[in-house]
C-alpha cells in the first residue's frame, strides 16, 4: 500500500516571490491607493452630515415662524430669506457686532500666534534654567476650567476701567497654553538644531533666526493653529457676554439678543446664524488650501 503526501498548489510560493523581490502590494511614484464602494459611502454620509446643519439653517432662515413650527418640517428653501436677514441685521445691530467680532477675533488670533510661536520655539529648541518645569506650569493651566477665573477677571477687568469694551474680551486671551504645546511639539520635529546652529554660524543674531528660520518652518503650524483660533474667538460666547453690554456685543452676543425674548421667532434667530456663519466660510475659503497644507505637513512630519 503506497501512500502519497499531499500537495497544496493553491497557496502561492511566498518564499519563491520574495526572491523574485517582487512585494505582494506596490504604490508607485504620483500613484493613488483607490477607495472601494464602501469608503465612499463613508465620504458620503460624513459630507452630509457635515453640510445638512447648515442647510438646515438656510431652510430655517427662509421661513417664517409658522412654517418652521410645522409638522413636517420644511425641507427646501422658501421665499423670506431676505426679509429674515434683514430683521435679524436691524433688530440685533448685526453690523456693528460683526466689526467686533473681526477686531477681537483677528487681534487674538495674531497675538497668539506671535506669542505661542515664540514661546514654542523657546521651549523646543533653547536651554534655558527651569525649563521642564515652567513647561509643566503651562500645561497644567490646561487643566483648570475657565469658569473659575471669571469673578476675578471681571472684577479686575472693572478696576482697570475696561468694562463693557473689547480690550477686556481681548488682553485675557493673547495666549493660550493648548497654543504653546501645539508649537513646542511641531518645532520639535520640524526644526532641527543644525539650521539654527548653520544659522548662528553666519552671523545671524536671534531675532534674525526666528525671522529667517523659525517662522518658515512653523509656517504649516501657524495656519492651522490660526484657524483654530480664530474660529474659537469667533465663536466664543460665554466670556463676551458677561464683559460686553449690548451696545457694544460681538456676534455671538448679539444672537443671543435675538434669543433672549419670551417667544423669539426661531426663523429670525436662525437669519442671524446664517449671517454669522458666512465670514468664518469665507475665511476658509479664502485660505483653506494653506490650511490643510499645513494639516498635511505636519502630518508628514508626525
Amino acid at each position: 500500500m503506497t501512500t502519497t503526501s499531499p500537495t497544496n498548489t493553491a497557496v502561492p510560493d511566498l518564499a519563491a516571490r520574495a526572491a523574485t523581490g517582487r512585494p505582494r502590494f506596490r504604490v508607485g511614484a504620483g500613484q493613488q491607493l483607490k477607495g472601494g464602494p464602501f469608503t465612499y459611502i463613508a465620504l458620503v454620509v460624513v459630507g452630509l452630515g457635515s453640510i445638512l446643519p447648515l442647510y438646515w439653517t438656510l431652510v430655517a432662515a427662509s421661513h417664517d415662524q409658522q412654517r418652521v413650527l410645522d409638522t413636517p418640517p420644511p425641507l427646501v428653501p422658501g421665499g423670506r430669506l431676505w426679509s429674515n436677514l434683514q430683521s435679524a441685521w436691524d433688530q440685533a445691530n448685526l453690523g456693528k457686532a460683526i466689526v467686533n467680532s473681526v477686531v477681537v477675533a483677528g487681534s487674538i488670533t495674531v497675538a497668539t500666534l506671535f506669542f505661542c510661536t515664540l514661546a514654542g520655539y523657546a521651549f523646543a529648541k533653547m536651554r534655558f534654567r527651569g525649563r521642564g518645569v515652567l513647561m509643566t506650569a503651562v500645561i497644567a493651566t490646561l487643566t483648570i476650567p475657565p469658569q473659575l477665573s471669571v469673578v476675578p477677571l471681571f472684577m479686575l477687568m472693572s478696576d482697570i476701567g475696561w468694562g463693557g469694551k473689547l480690550e477686556s474680551v481681548i488682553f485675557p486671551t493673547l495666549v493660550g497654553a493648548f497654543g504653546v504645546f501645539f508649537m513646542r511639539q511641531y518645532l520639535l520635529e520640524a526644526l532641527p538644531y543644525e539650521l539654527i546652529e548653520a544659522a548662528k554660524m553666519d552671523g545671524a543674531s536671534n531675532i534674525r533666526i526666528v525671522w529667517n528660520v523659525v517662522l518658515p518652518a512653523a509656517r504649516p503650524a501657524m495656519m492651522v493653529l490660526g484657524m483654530l483660533t480664530f474660529v474659537q474667538a469667533w465663536n466664543d460666547f460665554f466670556w463676551p457676554f458677561l464683559a460686553l453690554n449690548q451696545e457694544n456685543p460681538t456676534i455671538q452676543v448679539a444672537l443671543g439678543q435675538l434669543s433672549a425674548s419670551y417667544t423669539p421667532d426661531q426663523s429670525i434667530v436662525m437669519a442671524g446664524a446664517l449671517i454669522s456663519t458666512l465670514p468664518l466660510l469665507v475665511v476658509f475659503v479664502i485660505f483653506g488650501k494653506q490650511i490643510v497644507g499645513g494639516i498635511m505637513a505636519g502630518a508628514v512630519k508626525g
